[in-house]
């Protein structure tokens, strides 16, 4: 599906209902990547070894990040309600 709303002919959707879990998935990807790059770049030279570094530090991220994310996701949208009007 692009970002339009148009769906790629022959492109199988996952089911709504893993949803939830889906954005979990996206959303630590993201973040880990942005993160460990920004890490790896105070902490490591610039050169050509650095995108393995980065790469390595973000698989490592992600992999403490996904699950994280699955379990404060639910805590975080509680506290969210607590927090803003209805």
């Amino acid at each position: 599906m692009s970002l339009s709303g148009k769906r790629a002919p022959g492109l199988r959707r996952i089911p709504r209902r893993f949803a939830p879990v889906v954005f979990g998935l996206v959303l630590s990807g993201l973040m880990s990547f942005l993160v460990s790059g920004i890490a790896t770049a105070r902490a490591v030279p610039v050169d050509s070894e650095f995108l393995r570094s980065w790469m390595s530090a973000w698989g490592s991220s992600w992999a403490v990040a996904f699950p994280a994310v699955l379990v404060v996701a639910p805590v975080v949208r509680r506290l969210v309600d607590l927090l803003v009007e209805p």
